[in-house]
């Protein structure tokens, strides 16, 4: 199929976007990569009256150090993200995430901001940011303010942006010294969607387990936090993370659709934590 007919506007600045919107107010969709909206737009799911093409403001397009944070642009490709060397470094649960989404022609499209803006329960980078409490800088008419993960995600496909407002940037925390990360996945098909997905980003002193933060998708409305594991793998260490991945399990809030009931999910979600705790801490 193809698409209802819209408007097309292509602004070269983040201005530019802003004014588009707040003059267009809710019947205005946001063109990133497009590998979510594009489908959605072409099944005729999606009929925005305004498609405003976010590709070609290029001052979006960055992921440089800041101090004590990593700050990537909205517009980051997901394949740039995989190749870079600043996140293997710094941000290794986003780099061990982002090499799970979907297949190589996708992530060459796909872009860090329109995935965490889309807010898709099973996307990985959602997670990733819930995990690292990353901070969201979104710009509207009133100027940018900052949101705290927590606060971002408010239910399926839905986040804290207001209609006028674009997604511009996101901060994550430098990781410590001693930090290891690792994302374990299963879908139906090698590129779907998760069935359940788990990543872990722990801080090790030598076999001590000093920090954990831990998240899934796929298993509830949004991201999932799993505080609870993080709590246990901490004080337990590695001869705890069968406990952790029963904890999270319980965690998990999937509902059932034709891919599984809620019980296989949080199966899955408790083996998927297992074994991201067993490679964070290179036991696997």
């Amino acid at each position: 199929m193809k698409p209802a007919k819209f408007e097309y506007l292509a602004p070269t600045t983040v201005d530019e976007v802003v004014a588009a919107l707040a003059a267009h107010g809710g019947e205005a969709k946001l063109l990133a990569g497009g590998q979510s909206l594009v489908p959605t737009m072409n099944f005729r799911l999606a009929r925005p009256a305004v498609l405003i093409d976010l590709n070609a403001v290029r001052a979006l397009d960055y992921i440089r150090e800041e101090g004590d944070e990593i700050a990537v642009g909205a517009m980051t490709r997901q394949r740039t993200i995989e190749t870079s060397a600043l996140i293997e470094q710094h941000v290794p649960l986003l780099h061990a995430a982002t090499r799970w989404i979907a297949h190589l022609p996708i992530r060459t499209r796909g872009t860090i901001g329109g995935s965490v803006a889309n807010a898709d329960p099973a996307a990985e980078d959602p997670a990733v940011v819930r995990a690292l409490d990353a901070t969201l800088v979104v710009r509207g008419t009133r100027g940018s303010r900052r949101v705290a993960a927590t606060d971002f995600f408010t239910g399926m496909l839905s986040t804290a942006l207001q209609a006028d407002e674009v997604l511009i940037e996101l901060r994550f925390k430098k990781a410590v010294s001693g930090s290891r990360a690792a994302f374990a996945e299963i879908s139906r098909r090698h590129g779907d969607f998760a069935l359940a997905g788990v990543g872990a980003q722990l801080t090790m002193r030598g076999d001590k387990i000093t920090a954990a933060s831990i998240a899934a998708c796929g298993v509830g409305p949004g991201p999932v936090r799993l505080d609870e594991a993080e709590a246990i793998i901490v004080s337990g260490g590695v001869a705890a993370i069968d406990r952790a991945a029963q904890a999270a399990a319980a965690a998990g809030a999937p509902a059932s659709d034709a891919h599984g009931s809620a019980d296989y999910r949080r199966r899955l979600l408790r083996e998927m934590t297992r074994r991201a705790l067993m490679q964070a801490c290179g036991h696997a």
